[in-house]
């Protein structure tokens, strides 16, 4: 039985249990704010923009890393060989107000993480993504839910979140998803993540937080088969002002309804600890 299946069944196992324990104590007009779909988050879903490669508004260019060339930026010679697969698409803004403000340090950090992409974005190490990064990866996601559970489950990395649906207090320390905690407001669920390490990144360019960093989600259901889901982060020691990100999540449907496994560990073991071999293979 491979890990994803197990997880599967213990999830199968944890919430028919949860099921059979009743319904949560919650007031009967709340429960009659909205039809019941309004608030059933629970499917396969999935962003369709280039919100990985840039958060902000970004052309089409060369690669995901460029250097200075005689006549104008070109690719990094350790991404040149990819093509067209390392180039970036064009892309819209997804914060509102259009890019982030970052405090003047924080902008040269950015800056200079762009300027080191391929050494610095724990994507390429199969790290954790944190929130809100997992949410717009190219990759779905899944959410399962009843009155007492919900949990977020990610195809990339096999990550996996549970949301408290009571306030836990202070995490016992940072880690690369944070901790959740949800609660309803009408119709739109909000999530509250604290304890990040401030390790993750927002995107393929560089943008950051800090610990210190508090992101607070909120899924709308505005139909069967699209969530409106907004992100505001607050971070002091990186921002001037918090900031907010938008975008839509689209249901999967059929047999695209379904996370694969792409647990990439395995795919970056030559790139982690390569260099241990007697004989390099790069």
């Amino acid at each position: 039985m491979t890990s994803r299946l197990k997880s599967v069944v213990l999830l199968m196992a944890y919430f028919a249990i949860t099921a059979c324990s009743g319904t949560a104590d919650e007031p009967e007009a709340a429960r009659d704010e909205a039809p019941a779909f309004d608030r059933n988050l629970t499917g396969v879903w999935q962003v369709m923009n280039t919100a990985n490669y840039d958060l902000e508004a970004h052309h089409a260019r060369h690669a995901m890393q460029t250097i200075d060339g005689p006549w104008g930026p070109q690719p990094d010679p350790r991404v040149v060989y990819l093509g067209a697969v390392g180039a970036v698409p064009a892309g819209d803004s997804v914060i509102k107000g259009g890019t982030i403000p970052y405090t003047e340090e924080a902008l040269a950090q950015r800056n200079e993480n762009r300027a080191n992409w391929i050494d610095r974005d724990p994507e390429i190490k199969c790290y954790l993504p944190g929130l809100p990064r997992a949410t717009y990866m190219p990759f779905p996601l899944q959410i399962i839910q009843n009155d007492k559970a919900m949990l977020m489950s990610y195809e990339y990395a096999n990550a996996v979140r549970n949301i408290n649906l009571e306030d836990p207090g202070e995490a016992p320390l940072d880690s690369w998803m944070g901790q959740s905690y949800g609660y309803w407001e009408g119709n739109t669920f909000v999530i509250e993540v604290t304890a990040q390490n401030g390790q993750t990144w927002f995107d393929r360019s560089g943008n950051f937080g800090s610990p210190q960093m508090v992101v607070t989600e909120r899924y709308t259901k505005i139909g069967p088969d699209h969530i409106q889901y907004e992100a505001t982060i607050e971070d002091p020691a990186t921002y001037t002002e918090p900031w907010t990100i938008e975008m839509i999540l689209y249901r999967k449907i059929g047999k695209e309804a379904q996370l694969q496994e792409f647990n990439c560990v395995e795919f970056v073991e030559e790139l982690l600890y390569g260099h241990l071999r007697k004989e390099p293979l790069r």
